[in-house]
Order: structure tokens, then C-alpha cells, then sequence
């Protein structure tokens, strides 16, 4: 070694060019292993808040579906309270019309027959039975269904989907 280079720290290179020593300085000194996770405690603040949110947003939702599912049962009642009212309603008018009728049949029946003229045609029987059916359905008031408009393809549901309680 050459005495102008003295004892220096760190490695010695050997140059195959040059007959000199060229010293490398030795590296810093090794820091302090950082741990390898430093955000782990972010991380599990983040899970329980939002655990914490998730189990809030199911709560809230039960307490929807259970207000909703009350609602639904209480328009249940109403319309078939109204339904009921409404049967009543045509049973009366129906028994105001017979009771309008056989009062209309007994004054007729007072009159004379020669004040009101007769335009009655003779009863033809086109069918046996056929007279018995009439005035079994003469009296009662038919009801229109209306018809029912035809499915979209929105419209058709998959079977397995349909929930059958209320």
C-alpha cells in the first residue's frame, strides 16, 4: 500500500489499470428496521367504523321493511273494509230496486186493465229451461270486469321470487 493513502476505513479495490489502491468508503450505518406495517392501526379504525356503519344501515333497514310491511297490512284492512262497504251498498240498492218494482207490480195491478193498453207479446219458449234461467238472473245486476291488459316483458316474474306471505 502506498503511504500517501494511509489506513482509511472501508474496502480496498485493487485497479488492474493503475498500480494504486482505490478505498471505498464503508457504507452509513444500517437504519432502524421500520416495522412493516405501520398503518395497521389506520386500517383496523377503518374495519370498526365501517363494521359500525354496515350494522347501523342493516338496523335501519329492518325497521323499514317492518314499517312498510304495517302499512301494507293496514291498506289490507281498509280495502277490505271498503269492500264490504260497497257489497252492503249494492245490496241495498238492489233491495230499494226490488221494493220499487213490487210496489210498481201492485199499482199496476189496482189500475183496470182497460186504461193501460196491453203491448205484451206472447211468451215464446225457444228453449226448455230457458225461462227459469231469466228470471233467476232478472233481478240481479251484472258486474263489468274489465279486461286485464296484456303482460310486458317487465312484467313477467320469476315464480321463485314471489313472496307468498304478507
Amino acid at each position: 500500500m502506498p503511504a500517501a493513502l494511509g489506513r482509511r476505513s472501508g474496502s480496498q479495490l485493487l485497479s488492474w489499470t493503475q498500480d494504486t489502491v482505490v478505498a471505498i468508503p464503508q457504507a452509513l450505518p444500517a437504519p432502524k428496521p421500520k416495522s412493516k406495517h405501520p398503518l395497521l392501526p389506520v386500517l383496523i379504525v377503518l374495519f370498526l367504523v365501517s363494521y359500525g356503519l354496515m350494522c347501523l344501515l342493516a338496523v335501519e333497514q329492518d325497521r323499514t321493511i317492518s314499517a312498510q310491511r304495517y302499512l301494507i297490512r293496514s291498506l289490507l284492512s281498509d280495502s277490505s273494509e271498503l269492500s264490504n262497504l260497497k257489497g252492503k251498498l249494492i245490496q241495498k240498492q238492489y233491495a230499494d230496486a226490488q221494493a220499487q218494482a213490487k210496489a210498481g207490480t201492485r199499482s199496476q195491478a189496482q189500475t183496470p186493465l182497460t186504461q193501460i193498453p196491453s203491448t205484451q207479446a206472447p211468451m215464446t219458449q225457444d228453449k226448455p229451461g230457458g225461462n227459469a234461467q231469466s228470471s233467476h238472473n232478472a233481478g240481479k245486476p251484472r258486474k263489468t270486469v274489465p279486461p286485464k291488459p296484456p303482460l310486458g316483458i317487465s312484467d313477467i316474474v320469476d315464480g321463485r321470487r314471489i313472496v307468498e306471505t304478507i
